[in-house]
């Protein structure tokens, strides 16, 4: 427990002690009024914009100046005026000699011809320091007089910021990066305590943060808004998921109205209706930022409050999310990215996270070689032989791609056997470019993620220069279409390679087979035309021989062996024919004739023979009216042939 000093105590304190430093509120209250009553001729005063109310509204310390005015101490006083303070330092005027504005005060100390005073403390609202610095060593009060002249005569008057201020004909206007922790709290202390209207966006630090170090500051925010004095607090936030939905229930209970979004900025931020307060730092645990960027520029401000609209248009209201996810009717993100850097990383952390599949619809085969370039292939690699991972890849295949037609080879057989590249795991299809008209990559994994990259300009080597804009979706629904379009490409080229293989194999049979025709149709040729060089002497030979016969016994063999050697002849002719059929090369000799008197003359010629072999109970008879001619355009000899072939094929006859 601290014990209290008398003022003649502290007097005593200080003469034995050049500089001291003074604990407790009581004991510093009467350090100041102590430090006012020693004053013979001039005290000035250097503190922030929280401190003019408590000059005018604490007691102790108004009558400490009121009293050093009358015994004609010169009294100056140096603050950051702001609309917030501007009644107590209209009274504060009043007081003292000489008031003047000075933008971004932050310490507090006064100082005399003797000595110097600075209480340890900065933004809080009402409260007097716990603690306090004295000295009365000149060469520190001298030092600080000289930082305080300085200042003071790089302020402005009192009253013309007032005036400025009452008017609203100039306001200043301040960006600033805070450092200090302990002012960082105080800076957001001020911020939700002077604020009319409160937008915030956040992560979960960001989150954990207000409800563990600012809570009692938003419950009475949410008091005022209920009372009409506050337009209340709007919050967006990072996807919520299982982990986060508890702190977001309770902050909706406060009454805040908070909303999801997808794209989260790269930063947490919250604006009031006249400030603004940035960090790019994740908050990560709910700890305090190391650096906060401060505006009250328009420009900023407005900047923030247009994003925040913007972003708050497409959010999805955080009490739909968590009945969604608590029903198990969750339809997951779908995230446009326009950053190509973080397309890049995602697309890494998707394929080196993959456990079970991955499928790659790459529409060029340049769009394959910005892939090896940032590692894709390597850890699809990597997944397929370190955890059993199906690689399957869709894309035109070309001789910039050879590589990839190797992986479908068995590892035997490929030149690559050593390769890092080559996996029994790894399929790669040959799909048309006709097909990948659309100019985007598309990635699915596990079934669960889907990732689609637009080409923006496939020439580019580079993968970030030659993307747009992506889409990244864990939806099931989205991810199972692009999962069932890659499917049905993927058995459309599994269907196109089986009929390119069914054709080669029937163009191989074909040409097999027509070696074969080609074959019989020689081996027929030459042996037609073998069996008609013998045939053709016997035949003449055996001709002459019968007319010089007298012996019917032996006329009668004759006749035999000419009418057999006949048949053959005609065989031959006939081999002949179907094979000049068969190839195509049968030639027909048309001209005009009367198949009438055609027909009369082949009757005439059979029934001589018929007469001359002695055939009995044969007779041939025709319809014919031989009276008129009847004129064809016909090939004579042909026509011939086939009459003399149908009537040969009696049994009789022939």
């Amino acid at each position: 427990m601290l014990e209290y000093m008398t003022a003649d105590q502290v007097n005593d304190e200080l003469r034995l002690s050049s500089t001291k430093v003074i604990h407790g509120v009581t004991n510093v209250v009467q350090t100041e009024v102590r430090f006012f009553h020693n004053t013979k001729n001039k005290a000035d005063t250097y503190m922030n914009y929280t401190r003019p109310p408590l000059a005018i509204t604490f007691e102790p310390i108004k009558k400490a100046f009121l009293d050093a005015k009358k015994r004609g101490v010169h009294l100056r006083y140096l603050t950051e005026i702001t609309k917030d303070n501007l009644s107590y330092c209209k009274e504060l005027i009043k007081i003292v000699h000489e008031l003047r504005h000075l933008d971004g005060i932050k310490g507090n100390y006064m100082v005399s011809e003797s000595e110097y005073i600075a209480p340890l403390i900065l933004y809080e609202h009402g409260k007097i320091a716990s603690q306090a610095i004295c000295s009365n060593i000149k060469q520190v009060v001298e030092q600080e007089q000289y930082v305080f002249d300085n200042l003071w005569n790089k302020a402005i008057l009192g009253g013309e910021r007032i005036k400025e201020i009452e008017e609203g004909r100039a306001f200043h206007y301040e960006t600033k990066v805070l450092t200090n922790r302990e002012e960082i709290v105080n800076e957001i202390t001020n911020f939700l305590e002077t604020s009319n209207e409160l937008l915030v966006c956040s992560g979960s630090g960001g989150l954990q943060l207000g409800y563990s170090r600012f809570l009692d500051l938003c419950k009475e925010i949410m008091a005022r808004s209920r009372r009409s004095e506050h337009k209340g607090i709007r919050l967006l936030t990072a996807p919520i998921g299982r982990d986060t939905i508890e702190l977001v229930k309770m902050i909706l209970d406060l009454g805040v109205h908070i909303r999801e979004i997808k794209n989260m900025p790269p930063m947490n931020f919250s604006i009031t209706e006249k400030e603004v307060h940035a960090t790019i730092e994740k908050l990560e645990g709910g700890e305090i930022a190391q650096s906060v960027l401060v505006s009250n520029e328009p420009v900023y401000v407005n900047h923030f409050h247009y994003i925040f609209e913007e972003l708050w248009k497409n959010g999805i209201d955080a009490k739909t999310r968590i009945a969604s996810i608590e029903h198990g009717t969750d339809f997951g993100d779908i995230e446009v990215i326009s950053n190509a850097s973080r397309v890049a990383e995602l697309y890494l952390d998707l394929v080196k996270n993959a456990q079970n599949e991955i499928m790659i619809m790459l529409p060029t085969s340049n769009a394959f070689l910005r892939q090896s370039m940032i590692g894709a292939i390597q850890l699809a690699k990597v997944a397929a032989g370190e955890r059993d991972v199906t690689i399957r890849i869709l894309m035109p295949m070309n001789k910039s791609t050879e590589q990839l037609q190797i992986l479908k080879e068995h590892k035997e057989c490929s030149p690559l056997a050593n390769s890092n590249l080559v996996h029994d795991d790894i399929d790669v299809r040959n799909i048309e470019q006709i097909i990948l008209d659309s100019h985007a990559t598309i990635l699915v994994v596990d079934k669960k993620h889907s990732l689609v990259i637009e080409i923006r300009d496939d020439s580019k080597t580079n993968f970030e220069e030659a993307i747009g804009l992506s889409v990244y979706s864990n939806s099931k629904a989205s991810v199972l279409s692009y999962l069932s379009l890659m499917e049905n490409l993927w058995l459309e080229s599994e269907l196109h390679e089986q009929l390119k293989e069914s054709r080669t194999r029937l163009e191989l049979a074909n040409k097999q087979l027509a070696i074969h025709d080609k074959m019989q149709q020689d081996f027929i040729n030459i042996a037609a035309h073998e069996l008609r060089t013998p045939i053709q002497p016997i035949l003449g030979l055996s001709q002459i021989l019968r007319t010089k016969l007298t012996d019917s016994m032996h006329i009668g063999s004759l006749d035999i062996i000419i009418r057999n050697a006949m048949r053959l002849q005609r065989l031959t002719e006939d081999i002949l024919d179907v094979q000049k059929i068969e190839s195509h090369t049968l030639q027909l000799n048309k001209e005009g004739l009367d198949v009438n008197a055609l027909i009369s003359d082949l009757v005439a010629d059979y029934k001589k023979q018929l007469l001359n072999e002695k055939k009995e109970g044969i007779s041939l008879a025709t319809e014919l009216n031989f009276s008129k001619p009847n004129f064809l355009y016909a090939d004579k000899h042909r026509l011939i042939q086939v009459i003399d072939n149908l009537l040969r094929g009696h049994p009789k006859i022939s």
